[in-house]
């Protein structure tokens, strides 16, 4: 793997976590294997090669682009990694504002359908790390030093 494809990597990684690369990774089909690595060198590249735009900047604009195209799979990953990329709740409610006037209603609404069920996943996964009893010697959220 070449240093432009492993930036790509470690970027997609901190903006959608372990967990998502390594489920897109685990594929044993060598096709599979080189889409991944394609998709993650075009789509993660972009992001790594520097210029003007922030990581938050770029969120956005996946955020914004997706949602246009209709593509809530993909809005629906990106809206669920917000606490990574610093895209707040009020800069998405106001992004889908920006979409209904440029791109539609249909497009918009359908982005506010999916960013709902974004949120209440991300509630559930709250409510239950609040409920969840503290381990002996540590803290029920699994902070530590």
């Amino acid at each position: 793997m070449d240093d432009a494809l492993s930036d790509a990597y470690a970027l997609r990684r901190a903006m959608l976590g372990d967990a998502y690369v390594d489920a897109q990774t685990s594929e044993t089909d060598p096709v599979a294997r080189e889409f991944s690595d394609h998709i993650t060198r075009q789509a993660w590249g972009v992001w790594t090669r520097g210029g003007a735009l922030s990581n938050r900047d770029r969120s956005l604009l996946v955020l914004a682009m997706t949602a246009a195209l209709g593509r809530m799979e993909e809005f629906r990953l990106h809206a669920g990694a917000q606490a990574r990329t610093g895209v707040t709740d009020a800069e998405l409610d106001e992004l889908l504002f920006q979409v209904a006037a440029y791109c539609g209603a249909p497009a918009a609404i359908s982005a506010r359908r999916s960013l709902r069920e974004v949120r209440a996943a991300r509630a559930a996964d709250e409510a239950a790390a609040t409920a969840a009893p503290a381990a002996p010697g540590g803290s029920a959220s699994g902070e530590g030093a």
